[in-house]
């Protein structure tokens, strides 16, 4: 009789890991969210004794992965209308809120001396573009790309604004995200690279790297916005929530977001 019931016992208790593992919600966010949401993950996990499973990654792939079903309960994007457009297809529960606007920046390694004027943030790449037409180099130019990636969309409109775009054809090199684009921006061969201002203001990156804001009016705004993918559990919902309060809110702040105002966040 025992033997009878044993692989029954030992089904269930097979499906235990299954049960615990439901209840750790996987969040899709934004790369430019990697240090900011990693610190405040925790902060909720101090908070509510809930672990989140992150994902960071860009935007444009996440929108495509949760329009296939994947099994994302929040998603946090750095550009809205990916969740505008999940909203329309039902994937998401309703058009989510603006958790905050991006900034892009100039990085580059530490050291170089050659870090351009505020006033000229993009001088780093007329001189890279320089110096390869007279043969002395290819130095590259990092950034995300622009396919799929807000930051790397908002890098080629600079670029374009500043007359740069074409000439930088042979030089640049595309991270699949923004936080790859600053992995290249920092290596032995490249001048520098456009990325998140969040990624060069993470400790990790700040203590060998140097960066200059590029004005916004050079780039469409990137307004971020997140939402509840489509039976989301009640972690992810609580979360949703906390990334809206104060503590949160500070967190971004830090890492250099713009903040939006509680009129029309929502809209």
């Amino acid at each position: 009789m025992r033997s009878r019931f044993r692989p029954l016992l030992l089904g269930l208790l097979s499906l235990l890991p299954l049960a615990v593992k439901a209840d750790v919600p996987t969040v899709a966010a934004a790369s430019d969210l990697q240090f900011a949401l990693s610190e405040a993950a925790e902060r909720f996990r101090e908070a509510s004794g809930h672990d989140l499973r992150l994902n960071f990654g860009s935007s444009g792939n996440f929108r495509r992965q949760i329009a296939q079903g994947a099994p994302f309960e929040l998603y946090l994007s750095a550009d809205e209308a990916y969740v505008h457009a999940l909203h329309e297809e039902g994937r998401t529960e309703d058009a989510g809120v603006v958790y905050a606007i991006g900034r892009l920046a100039w990085l580059q390694r530490a050291g170089r001396d050659d870090l351009p004027e505020a006033t000229a943030p993009l001088e780093g790449v007329r001189e890279a573009i320089a110096t390869h037409r007279v043969g002395e180099g290819r130095p590259r130019i990092a950034l995300a790309n622009p396919e799929h990636a807000p930051y790397g969309v908002a890098a080629r409109q600079a670029l374009e604004h500043a007359g740069l775009w074409e000439d930088t054809a042979p030089l640049r090199i595309l991270g699949e995200n923004v936080s790859q684009a600053a992995q290249f921006a920092l290596s032995g061969d490249a001048r520098g690279g456009l990325v998140a201002w969040s990624l060069a203001l993470a400790p990790t990156l700040a203590e060998r790297s140097e960066h200059v804001l590029i004005p916004e009016a050079w780039h469409a705004p990137l307004v971020q916005r997140m939402a509840l993918v489509a039976g989301a559990g009640e972690v992810a919902r609580s979360f949703y929530d906390w990334l809206q309060q104060e503590e949160a809110r500070e967190i971004l702040e830090r890492y250099g977001f713009r903040l939006p105002d509680g009129e029309g966040a929502s809209s």
